[in-house]
């Protein structure tokens, strides 16, 4: 037995006992006539003291220990002089009569400590230190224990954890794929799957109602925070359901897993159609944790003789309260962010409310007291508060503006990650126009059923057609997202040929799911949560990387393996991506 205990276990109950530990050495110290030595496994930090007094060659063999040398100790549990209340196992140490080194180890390239000397990329490199380190422990241990209860709430509602194939079928909607070539097939592609939509729509006709995978998924797009080419989704599907029986459903799961991994009960959710959360924040994914609700100025600002705002659609602004005494420096910080390329904005409109009720803006010049008074009046601003105010095209301003507003959110220190302000939003369009193809795509996917009421607009005015869809939103962030699905199958055929494709189009494509539908397709309907999304919520991150345990970096590569990389010819040849001959 390499071990009786771990290293986070021991106690001052278990003063006296002969005990055995292994794990990696975390640092020592030589202190003269007695060497101590941090041993470190993934349940904590033990500390084993030598003394030359009484055991001189192994006090010689303690001080020859590197970090990260992997070492079996054995001796008697005893109580520290020097306790240390930080750590579970402060109050005792392990005086060794045995010591095993079971391996060497080279110096590692930065610490292995909570605070690490290491970059990102060095850290990527040598992922397997890097998940030595406690925060990523903590990390890794968070995602299975929400793994752990996700089953064990749906099981708890009759769900089956099926799983589906990781070879499908390219489709043309949707992100892009990624391919793989068969052997067997030369000159075709097997896809990875970005979700297993329509096998669970299947699985739906096949019977088993409620249907869900905690699964990896794929999708070929550029890299940010909160993505990686592979990711992993809580995927459900039920059938037999209206909408309102998936969102009790889910914000059940979610409430669970808040109240037992977090001890949190979250507060009601809020329901809001999407063109209400576009109005007031500019955002479908809202965070409700602060107000700052959009305000139109455009009736008031225009007329007046200042160009810019009259030449525009929208005049949209916010109201940062108590932020008048705001210096020119820090208005033209904000005017700089505003301005930044992934912004956008031309520039920004202020009105500062001052104490002694006058009012002092950016655009004095146009706009006198009164006028500017009717603003503050209209964004119910108080003296002391701050109108910050965008123009131009809606729907631009509209996403300028919601930036702007987190923005003064992190800056008025709004956003507490220790409070949740869950939500759904509901109602989306079904459809969304592009202007360079001239044609109609599907906003969700093609199998997202309308709401039941507008089914004849499909036929006159596609655009105006609402999705019966659904995303969960905490804290501004999309968690998981869904609807309910197309199961009449001439309402899918209408579908596909507004998105553009043929009936061979969609019989090549989808002809599959389309034939099962002809057998009996019950009302279903799903969701799907982003499982990486979730963790990092739970453990107060934006980033999604630290809890995966071997992501990829900005650039969609594996650093510690080194991928993607070449293949060999005769690879290639194999393959029939190349057609040249062997010799």
């Amino acid at each position: 037995m390499y071990r009786t205990h771990n290293c986070g276990e021991l106690n001052i109950n278990n003063l006296n006992q002969n005990v055995t530990l292994a794990g990696w050495v975390q640092k020592s110290r030589d202190l003269g006539g007695m060497t101590f030595v941090d041993l470190r496994d993934r349940y904590g930090i033990t500390q084993l003291v030598f003394n030359s007094e009484t055991n001189k060659t192994l006090a010689d063999q303690a001080q020859k220990l590197g970090r990260e040398f992997v070492i079996q100790a054995a001796g008697k549990v005893i109580e520290r002089e020097s306790k240390n209340a930080k750590n579970p196992t402060g109050e005792i140490e392990i005086e060794v009569s045995e010591l095993n080194i079971l391996n060497a180890s080279k110096t590692p390239p930065f610490t292995i400590e909570t605070e690490s000397d290491g970059g990102d990329e060095l850290r990527m490199k040598y992922r397997y230190l890097d998940l030595r380190r406690e925060p990523l422990q903590q990390n890794i241990a968070l995602r299975h224990r929400l793994s752990v209860e996700t089953r064990k709430y749906l099981d708890a509602q009759h769900f089956f954890e099926i799983e589906t194939p990781f070879l499908i079928k390219s489709t043309p909607e949707g992100a892009r794929d990624f391919v793989v070539p068969s052997r067997m097939n030369k000159g075709q592609f097997y896809a990875l799957p970005q979700s297993p939509q329509t096998f669970k729509q299947i699985l739906m006709v096949s019977g088993y109602d409620r249907y869900f995978q905690i699964v990896r998924c794929f999708r070929d797009e550029d890299l940010r925070a909160d993505r990686q080419p592979e990711f992993t989704q809580i995927d459900c599907e039920m059938a037999f359901v209206e909408q309102e029986d998936i969102l009790q459903t889910f914000e059940g799961l979610v409430r669970h897993l808040f109240k037992t991994v977090k001890g949190i009960e979250l507060p009601e959710f809020v329901r809001m159609p999407y063109s209400e959360a576009m109005e007031k924040y500019g955002s479908d994914k809202p965070d409700l944790r602060f107000g700052m609700e959009f305000v139109d100025f455009t009736t008031l600002g225009q007329g007046k003789g200042f160009k810019v705002f009259d030449s525009v659609e929208a005049i949209l602004g916010i109201n940062a309260s108590g932020c008048a005494n705001y210096s020119r420096k820090e208005l033209d910080a904000l005017t700089d962010f505003v301005r930044k390329p992934q912004i956008g904005a031309n520039g920004l409109v202020y009105v500062k409310c001052n104490e002694d009720g006058t009012f002092k803006s950016s655009v004095d010049k146009f706009f006198n007291q009164a006028q500017l008074a009717e603003w503050a009046e209209k964004a119910g601003a108080e003296k002391g508060d701050l109108l910050l105010l965008l123009a131009g095209d809606k729907a631009k301003t509209q996403k300028q503006l919601n930036e702007l507003r987190l923005e003064m959110g992190n800056k008025l220190g709004l956003r507490d990650k220790t409070v949740y302000a869950p939500m759904w939003v509901l109602d989306f369009p079904l459809l969304e126009w592009d202007e360079d193809t001239k044609r109609f795509y599907a906003m969700h996917h093609p199998f997202t059923s309308p709401k039941p009421e507008d089914i004849p607009l499909l036929t006159e005015n596609p655009g105006k057609v609402r999705a019966n869809a659904y995303d969960m939103v905490i804290n501004g962030v999309e968690l998981g997202g869904g609807s309910i699905r197309i199961h009449d199958k001439e309402v899918q055929k209408n579908m596909f040929t507004l998105l553009g494709f043929s009936d061979e189009e969609a019989q090549a494509q989808f002809g599959f799911l389309m034939n099962a539908f002809e057998y009996g397709a019950p009302p279903h309907g799903g969701i799907a949560f982003g499982f990486d999304r979730l963790c990092a919520m739970f453990g107060g991150h934006d980033s999604i990387r630290d809890y995966i345990a071997f992501p990829k970096n900005n650039s969609g590569r594996d650093l510690m393996i080194d991928s993607p990389s070449v293949i060999s010819t005769e690879q290639m040849v194999e393959l029939g991506l190349d057609y040249r001959t062997e010799s």
